[in-house]
C-alpha cells in the first residue's frame, strides 16, 4: 500500500468469535503500511477466531481493554463475527474504549457485525454506515443512515459489509488512518 502509517499506533479490539479474515487481513494491511498494531481484548492470553463455519486459529492478545485507553492509539479496528461484537457491546470497558475514539474524532474501521459495538456508544446519530445486513435495523434504530455499499466512509468512520469487501475496506482503512483525527 502506498500510504505509510509508520508513526501510527492502532488497536484491534476483539474477543473470542471474531471472523478470522476480518481480523487477519486488516492487521496485515496495517503492518504492511508500517503501523504498530496491538490486539486488545477482554482477557489476557489468546483469543480464538471463527473461520466462516467453524472455529479457527488462536491469536495472541497484547493488552486487555481494562489496561488501555484511546489516548494511547491513533485508530481502532473492530472486526466482525457474530460472537465477538455481541460480547464486546455488553462490556463496559470495551464500550468506553470505543466511545473515547468517537469522542476524540479518531478514525475507526468496523466490518460486518463490528458496528454492533458502535451502537452502544450512543454516538451514531446521523452517521452514514454499512454493515452485515442482519444488523441494519439495529444501526438505523441507533440513528445511523445505513446504506448497502462495499465500503462507506463518514468523517473517519470506515464500515464494510462482509469478508468479500475486505480489499476495499482495508484500502479505505489505511487511507483514513493515515489522515488521522477527523474534526467535525
Amino acid at each position: 500500500m502506498a500510504t505509510k502509517l509508520g508513526d501510527k499506533r492502532v488497536a484491534v479490539l476483539a474477543t473470542n468469535g471474531f471472523e478470522e479474515s476480518e481480523f487477519t487481513e486488516p492487521i496485515k494491511a496495517l503492518k504492511e503500511a508500517g503501523a504498530h498494531v496491538d490486539v486488545v481484548s477482554l482477557q489476557k492470553g489468546k483469543i480464538k477466531a471463527w473461520a466462516e463455519k467453524n472455529w479457527g486459529k488462536e491469536y495472541d492478545v497484547n493488552k486487555t481493554v481494562s489496561e488501555v485507553n484511546a489516548q494511547s492509539y491513533d485508530a481502532l479496528v473492530l472486526p466482525g463475527g457474530v460472537l465477538n461484537p455481541d460480547q464486546l457491546r455488553v462490556n463496559k470497558d470495551a464500550v468506553n474504549f470505543v466511545t473515547a475514539f468517537l469522542q476524540e474524532h479518531k478514525p475507526i474501521a468496523a466490518i460486518c457485525h463490528g458496528p454492533w459495538t458502535l451502537i452502544e456508544t450512543g454516538l451514531l446519530e446521523g452517521r452514514e454506515v454499512t454493515s452485515y445486513p442482519s444488523i441494519r435495523t439495529d444501526l438505523i434504530n441507533a440513528g445511523a443512515n445505513w446504506v448497502d455499499k462495499e465500503v462507506v466512509v463518514d468523517n473517519g468512520l470506515v464500515t464494510s459489509r462482509s469478508p468479500k469487501d475486505l480489499p476495499a475496506f482495508c484500502r479505505k482503512m489505511v487511507e483514513e488512518f493515515a489522515e488521522g483525527v477527523h474534526q467535525e
